[in-house]
């Protein structure tokens, strides 16, 4: 199974193990009912921040959609060849309530993220290149060998603003709750 086919087949399941209409996952998730259902269909392949408004209104870490269970070769997330891809270096650890991710970002590229659910931490390690950052509202430039550690609850943005593809890590903790594969008990910060 591809990861196209893995996301479809996996939005579908945690929808209906919710017993959740394709309205209700709008709801939740901020993301239109069309979409979604062509996403379920392997007819849409979502930006990268459509995914992470997925996973913040399931409340489940991203890994969960881009990682097959027999992933057995390197897998990357990139969805119609957009300017941001993403590979799981260490997928969802429940145990330890993290997703590590390695992501290239295309010169000239941004991508926004809505702030994830509340206690989320996220930590960015700029490998090469450059990365321009942006936690409510104020930017940050990081050359590589740096990094910065925030809160995911808040709005944040990722930009290359060189002409030189930026490589960097982006390691997510998850609140307790999620860690011990519980639901996260509050939702205020949700898209």
């Amino acid at each position: 199974m591809n990861i196209a086919q893995h996301l479809a087949a996996t939005l579908k399941k945690l929808r209906q193990e919710r017993a959740w209409s394709l309205s209700k996952l709008a709801e939740e998730t901020g993301v239109s009912k069309a979409m979604l259902g062509q996403i379920e269909r392997n007819e849409s392949s979502p930006t990268v921040a459509t995914l992470w408004k997925i996973a913040t209104g399931l409340n489940v870490p991203f890994s969960v959609f881009i990682t097959p269970p027999e992933a057995g070769g390197e897998q990357a997330f990139d969805p119609q060849q957009q300017a941001m891809v993403v590979t799981p270096v260490f997928p969802w650890d429940a145990e330890l309530g993290f997703d590590h991710f390695s992501i290239t970002l295309a010169p000239g590229a941004i991508s926004e993220s809505t702030p994830h659910e509340k206690g989320v931490i996220e930590h960015v390690v700029v490998i090469s290149g450059q990365l321009d950052m942006c936690v409510q509202g104020e930017w940050r430039q990081l050359a590589a060998g740096e990094g910065l550690r925030f809160a995911g609850d808040l709005a944040h943005a990722y930009r290359n603003s060189s002409d030189q593809t930026a490589h960097f890590h982006s390691l997510i903790h998850y609140p307790k709750e999620k860690a011990a594969g519980r639901p996260a008990a509050n939702h205020d910060n949700e898209p």
